[in-house]
């Protein structure tokens, strides 16, 4: 009897199994475990979702005066429509004050928001606000690197020169008006003279309190004022999830 090595069928089989070998590079992929898919390719990966949230790249360049709500959302609409996100609804960031006053955290949507970079800057208004004990300890992802402007660039802040981390709020920290009294919407976002603007810092750096969108009020509600005291007019701008 011939060893089986040495019939044809036998050897036409070991040439077949080494060419199927050369041509996996010699390797053979390990099977997936039984009742699992294959893991997925980099063309299966999920793309970052859209942007929801940018800082101001450029001010409106008139102090507190942004030509009231509807200046400032109008602002936002056309820097999210330069950047190619034109076809959601943005709302600025900012309460009045008196009659009719208009909370920041319900102008701005449910969320949640992320960066230009699909970066999460927050999950829902609670996370954003910090609305519980939990949520305040753990805190929401907007913060110096997350803090982004429509454009993608980072905005100066603490240590940098200029100084540019106030971002003009005119709100408390849980995203509610401030009482009448004291001015700090520098008129309901009318005035670049008189008044006051309660600002955040994109950075969460110095100040009393390391709070996004309430730490102290400007110096004034001119350009120059705004800028003497760390800002530049800069605002926050969400998409509050309606399509236009």
């Amino acid at each position: 009897m011939k060893p089986f090595g040495s019939t044809p069928a036998a050897l036409m089989l070991l040439v077949f199994g080494t060419c199927v070998a050369a041509a996996q590079g010699g390797q053979t992929p390990p099977a997936a475990p039984a009742g699992q898919a294959p893991p997925a390719g980099r063309g299966a990966q999920t793309p970052p979702a859209p942007m929801s949230f940018f800082v101001t790249s450029t001010p409106i360049g008139k102090g507190g005066n942004l030509g009231g709500l509807a200046g400032a959302d109008a602002h936002c609409q056309a820097l999210a429509s330069a950047a190619g996100a034109g076809n959601r609804v943005w709302r600025a960031y900012l309460s009045t004050q008196g009659a009719g006053a208009v909370n920041a955290r319900d102008r701005i949507g449910k969320g949640p928001w992320h960066n230009v970079k699909g970066q999460i800057v927050a999950r829902d208004l609670e996370h954003l606000h910090g609305d519980t004990l939990e949520l305040a300890r753990i805190g929401n992802q907007l913060h110096r690197m997350t803090a982004l402007t429509e454009k993608g660039d980072r905005v100066t802040g603490a240590g940098d020169t200029p100084n540019q981390h106030d971002i003009l709020t005119g709100s408390q920290p849980d995203g509610r008006a401030f009482p009448e009294g004291k001015d700090m919407t520098c008129s309901n976002w009318t005035s670049a003279d008189a008044g006051n603007a309660q600002v955040g810092h994109h950075d969460r750096a110095g100040g009393p309190a390391v709070s996004w969108n309430s730490v102290h009020a400007s110096a004034g509600c001119s350009q120059e004022a705004l800028i003497k005291t760390g800002g530049n007019g800069f605002l926050y701008c969400f998409a509050t999830g309606e399509t236009r």
